[in-house]
């Protein structure tokens, strides 16, 4: 059932089960999906029974999950991708669970073909102070490193679906904008930014390219977050950050032509169709949970108003590392070390 909706030419959004929203769009009909799914056994979003984090094991949750991809697969049109966020996830005690390989295997079969993975680096120094995980702790160097492990990355996965893609995702003037911490070179930016050659020989879009095209993407901000505290109902509520604006432009620009339609399943606080929206797509999102739809909504107001999205750019801007650093967990390095 779905609780409450909003449609517009640009969107369509739906405080609703994903799977009710899914089984009513038509088969390829979605130019590009991008999403976070919910990790199994968390138990942190909602007590609803339909959250798929609300499962008795994680082999339950991976079974509620390929209901999802399936349909998704059903949705996307021939030759077209799907992107999925996703990490390592905790089995037991000291021990991990590899989260990214059975999302490989799911989307596979389902008949999706695996196109490609990205590594979002972390900075373990950060994640230590906001976790006290002890295993990034220095002072275990110390005591016994064998209890030392690295920070765990984020992952995004790329899968493609078979046939050909009727609709090329072009980009006759090369790239111009770049979508991370990392400063364009001020000399590239003004003899190239509006360059009209031949774009081989365009020197600031190879500079964006190589980055984009890096396995490994080193300077996301993690601070670049649409508003997302005010979606909490009670302080305990632990939230798992929406995914960074940095992470959706980059695949929006590689994987969708604006005025496409792009799909986020689990919508959250709406990350995905507010970046969709400002790239000049169109989006449809589904989220359960009614607070983090009542926040979607308004993420997506600042899309009708110029003057906030400037104001909300400029605080992206001046983000930093004290910045995050105080939004930990207020260990001192002393105790760190």
């Amino acid at each position: 059932m779905v609780a409450e909706q909003q449609i517009t030419p640009e969107y369509a959004v739906y405080n609703s089960d994903c799977m009710e929203v899914l089984s009513n769009l038509k088969p390829n009909s979605i130019h590009f999906s991008v999403y976070s799914p919910p990790f199994p056994e968390l138990y942190q979003y909602s007590n609803d029974p339909r959250d798929m984090s609300n499962c008795v094991s994680y082999e339950e949750g991976m079974r509620q999950f390929e209901f999802v991809i399936n349909e998704i697969h059903r949705i996307t049109m021939p030759g077209r991708a799907t992107a999925v966020h996703c990490m390592d996830l905790k089995k037991s005690g000291d021990y991990q669970r590899d989260f990214p390989g059975d999302i490989i295997r799911l989307h596979e079969k389902a008949g999706f073909n695996f196109f490609s993975r990205v590594t979002i680096w972390k900075d373990p120094w950060l994640i230590a102070r906001r976790t006290r995980m002890r295993s990034l702790m220095h002072k275990m160097i110390v005591n016994d490193s064998t209890m030392c492990r690295m920070a765990g990355p984020d992952y995004v996965l790329i899968f493609k679906k078979s046939g050909k893609n009727e609709c090329p995702v072009t980009h006759p003037n090369g790239l111009k904008e770049y979508a991370g911490e990392t400063q364009i070179p001020e000399w590239l930016a003004q003899e190239y930014r509006n360059y009209k050659g031949d774009q081989r020989k365009n020197l600031l879009s190879h500079w964006i390219w190589r980055r984009y095209a890096s396995p490994v993407w080193m300077d996301i901000r993690s601070g670049n977050l649409l508003p997302f505290k005010e979606a909490r109902e009670n302080e305990e509520e632990k939230h798992v950050c929406p995914l960074q604006l940095d992470v959706i432009e980059r695949l929006l620009t590689l994987y969708s032509n604006p005025g496409e339609i792009v799909l986020s399943p689990f919508g959250g606080v709406g990350s995905e169709p507010f970046t969709a929206l400002k790239m000049g797509r169109r989006a449809i999102a589904a989220e359960l949970k009614p607070s983090y739809y009542r926040q979607l909504l308004k993420n997506l107001e600042m899309t009708n108003h110029p003057e906030q999205m400037s104001i909300f750019a400029d605080e992206i801007a001046a983000l930093t590392i004290e910045d995050e650093v105080m939004e930990g967990d207020g260990e001192t390095v002393e105790e760190m070390e």
